[in-house]
């Protein structure tokens, strides 16, 4: 008798019934997680600045990991604003971004923003470390082959993730709710992505009910459709959309900060797109 395999959506199943114990025990048998957490727990408490942390590569790297950027580890200029401008300031890159993932990471370095970049005491509490771990531990679980190749990592981080989108701009942000979205959709998201911005705005906007994907039935009920449609029409895995692919650029004199007219040393925010939403 033939070996029987567990289908994506039975996999998924299991897994988000509770992803957070799967991922500590993904966390604890796989040596670089164990690694990257172990020292990150360590270094953390001593960072008291932006620039302890972006001078601390492994200690970034856990935290951006945490909170969906890994995409972004080598944009300094755009990290540095975001931990250095205020979330609450209209004018801060986090705020007039509407970007929900750079909002978040901004809003829990939130002492740092609103002093410039540095602050008397860490920000790295030990809850704010306990949560960055959880996170770090899910995100490392949700990325590992296993999961990318049959689509179950994707559709456990839009489960995580799709509930805190409020805005067609939020979930266009991600590129990995936005790649569940198109699949569920039947689109594509290599042709989508060769779209114009503006087309896939006025595409979105006519075929997504953000309403309708906002309670957690309706979107782990969508989370198993995308694992159905890929079923139907399989995409090879592949490395999560970049921040940079998306909007384009990846040098300081071109990248994405340009697009924004941002740089380390602004404090304003431009967007070109916000007329769109």
């Amino acid at each position: 008798m033939g070996i029987q395999t567990v289908s994506p959506v039975s996999q998924y199943l299991t897994a988000v019934k509770d992803e957070s114990a799967a991922a500590t025990t993904y966390a604890t048998t796989d040596a670089t997680t164990k690694r990257e957490v172990a020292a990150f727990e360590t270094a953390a408490p001593s960072i008291t600045s932006a620039d302890g942390l972006l001078k601390n590569y492994s200690a970034l790297q856990v935290v951006l990991g945490a909170y969906g950027l890994s995409s972004i580890s080598g944009e300094t200029a755009l990290i540095k604003d975001l931990l250095t401008q205020d979330p609450t300031s209209s004018k801060s890159l986090a705020k007039s971004s509407g970007n929900a993932t750079w909002l978040a990471f901004a809003d829990a370095f939130s002492t740092w923003g609103a002093n410039g970049g540095s602050a008397s005491a860490t920000p790295f509490t030990s809850d704010l470390i306990s949560s960055i771990t959880s996170q770090f531990e899910e995100s490392q679980y949700e990325n590992n082959t296993s999961n990318t190749d049959t689509g179950v990592g994707n559709a456990l981080y839009f489960t995580r993730k799709m509930g805190s989108v409020t805005s067609l701009a939020g979930l266009m942000s991600d590129p990995v709710l936005l790649k569940v979205v198109e699949t569920t959709l039947g689109y594509d998201p290599d042709q989508f992505g060769a779209l114009d911005y503006d087309q896939q705005v006025r595409i979105m906007k006519s075929k997504v009910d953000l309403s309708k994907i906002s309670t957690p039935d309706q979107i782990q009920k969508y989370a198993e459709r995308y694992l159905a449609m890929l079923q139907i029409n399989p995409q090879t895995p592949d490395k999560a959309a970049t921040m940079m692919d998306l909007f384009g650029g990846s040098s300081d004199d071109s990248s994405i900060l340009q697009l924004f007219g941002s740089s380390s040393s602004s404090s304003s925010f431009s967007s070109p797109y916000s007329g769109l939403f």
